[in-house]
């Protein structure tokens, strides 16, 4: 099930994914600017949520809208759910804008690089034929944007990694990768919430704790906001780690 809604600022996909959720597009490609869209239209929600509304989910170009199945049947009329849903929607996003004034939330991370926390630094420097200390510059030189959660709990999906520090995947990956490394994927960064097995290259970890689940919330960052990585030592690592956020 499709339908188009012009809500003036272009044309906006919607998609049925189920009995309970929809799918809004609002462009066909990676970049910020279409991802503030994204970012407006959530915000909208969570201010004036329809009747049934439950969440949304923001990604890179879309927004994945889930509603109480039976609260919107006893209000839809003739149509379908889908229908009535799209419609109170698309009625909410003709007035939305987004022009670039979003207050810019920064999230400072703190990175201790290489050795027993990085051990693919030296690798990530040599495919870029950089040394380790120009990686780890460039690494925390902009920030960068949180387009997406997920993978794991909190797994940040990043964009803006500067370019000359890109490095594939390993071949083989590694079957137990500590809570809060940071890794290199082709041209993504980001960073393991939880132990896990994983085949991004390892430059470096943070001490922050990205997935608590008895905090609320249980996890770090959100989509919209903005990372920055930060060197730190060993000794600042081991200070830091177990901390509260």
């Amino acid at each position: 099930m499709k339908g188009d809604k012009d809500t003036g600022m272009h044309k906006l996909n919607m998609t049925a994914i189920g009995e309970s959720a929809l799918l809004v597009e609002f462009g066909n490609h990676i970049g910020e600017q279409v991802h503030e869209w994204v970012q407006a239209a959530a915000a909208r929600l969570e201010t004036d949520p329809f009747p049934g509304y439950l969440e949304c989910v923001p990604s890179f170009t879309t927004l994945t809208v889930y509603y109480d199945l039976l609260q919107v049947k006893n209000a839809e009329g003739n149509g379908t759910a889908f229908d009535y849903v799209s419609s109170l929607i698309g009625k909410r996003f003709e007035s939305i804008v987004a022009d670039g004034t979003r207050p810019r939330e920064v999230v400072e991370i703190p990175v201790c690089y290489g050795g027993e926390y990085g051990p693919d630094l030296a690798y990530v420097a040599e495919v870029n034929g950089l040394d380790e200390k120009e990686v780890i510059h460039i690494h925390t030189s902009r920030e960068l944007l949180v387009y997406a959660l997920g993978f794991a709990p909190g797994f940040p999906y990043l964009g803006g990694l500067p370019d000359g520090i890109s490095a594939p995947r390993r071949a083989t990956p590694r079957l137990c990768i500590p809570a809060g490394s940071v890794g290199i994927a082709g041209s993504q960064t980001g960073i393991y919430p939880l132990e896990t097995p994983g085949g991004w290259q390892i430059i470096g970890r943070t001490p922050l704790a990205l997935f608590q689940p008895e905090q609320d919330p249980p996890v770090l960052l959100k989509s919209g906001q903005y990372i920055r990585f930060k060197v730190i030592d060993p000794s600042e690592y081991e200070r830091l780690a177990g901390g509260s956020r």
